[in-house]
């Protein structure tokens, strides 16, 4: 689960962007003593993401709103099912209400579009990671929402690995060195804590960068026949990553052909806001 702090952060910048200095229209329009009681609502299937997310945005406008959830992370629902009840004084109810949807639909969307493909390679090996193809700011909500989903996280940030692209092989090339002394001579200057991930876009790469002892091989837009293959040549000597071309309707083929591990920018970057509505009903003169 994301950290409280983090969320919090998140929320809170969230609520500041929204309402900078107030919810005018509350103040305006609603009493002081009103008090709401509201339903979160699904209005499609899916996968819920974000129960702490939704706890704090109301929590962050007013602490009295009460949230009652009625579902847990990666649980899946139902079209019409109440997903959660809230009740407290109505502008706290109201003024909360479009971020907490707004990052629990998002949240959610992906979690459920996770799900989808970790059940089309249910019975092979490969497991569906993510890509820092996330939303600037929400990473952290967006990974969780991958793992809700029953998925895993690849690398948080530039800083957690070592992941040589194309354009990072060239510049490491440059120089002289064959491919293979040019990542041992890399490795050499990494902590023996480091991760090296090298990406390759053709199968005569591979015994280089095996031979410059790299720990994972992403194998870039290969077709199926020269993902085989190429998972025969690199022998589980390291761990084996397919990436590029992957969607709904090629994911099961592509982990079929024994890969350990298949990434999927669409996790986080085209995943659908699930439909999500929070149904409030307001009454005046009752206990703030």
């Amino acid at each position: 689960m994301t950290h409280a702090r983090e969320i919090e952060r998140i929320v809170a910048a969230a609520l500041d962007e929204d309402a900078p200095w107030g919810d005018l229209t509350s103040e305006t329009l609603i009493p002081a003593d009103a008090v709401a009681t509201a339903a979160l609502v699904a209005r499609e299937p899916g996968v819920f993401s974000g129960v702490e997310v939704l706890r704090t945005a109301f929590r962050l406008v007013d602490e009295r709103v009460e949230v009652r959830p009625l579902v847990t992370d990666g649980q899946p629902f139902a079209a019409g099912e109440v997903l959660a009840e809230l009740s407290g004084p109505a502008r706290g109810v109201l003024t909360a209400e479009r971020v907490a949807l707004n990052l629990v639909q998002r949240m959610s969307g992906i979690a459920t579009l996770t799900a989808r493909y970790v059940a089309a390679v249910a019975g092979t090996r490969a497991r569906i990671v993510d890509t820092r193809k996330t939303t600037p700011g929400l990473r952290s909500l967006e990974r969780q929402a991958v793992r809700d989903g029953g998925g895993r996280n690849h690398r948080r940030t530039l800083s957690d690995a070592v992941m040589a692209k194309d354009n990072h092989l060239a510049v490491l090339t440059a120089g002289g060195l064959d491919l293979a002394e040019a990542l041992r001579a890399a490795r050499e200057r990494l902590p023996h804590t480091v991760h090296l991930e090298v990406e390759v876009d053709r199968v005569d790469q591979i015994d280089a960068v095996l031979a410059g002892g790299a720990d994972t091989i992403m194998l870039d837009n290969f077709s199926p026949s020269e993902l085989v293959e190429g998972v025969a040549r690199i022998a589980g000597r390291a761990v084996v990553e397919a990436s590029g071309g992957v969607n709904l309707d090629t994911v099961a083929e592509i982990a079929r052909s024994g890969v350990d591990v298949i990434s999927v920018g669409a996790l986080t970057h085209s995943a659908r806001a699930l439909d999500l509505g929070l149904d409030i009903e307001v009454r005046t003169g009752g206990p703030a």
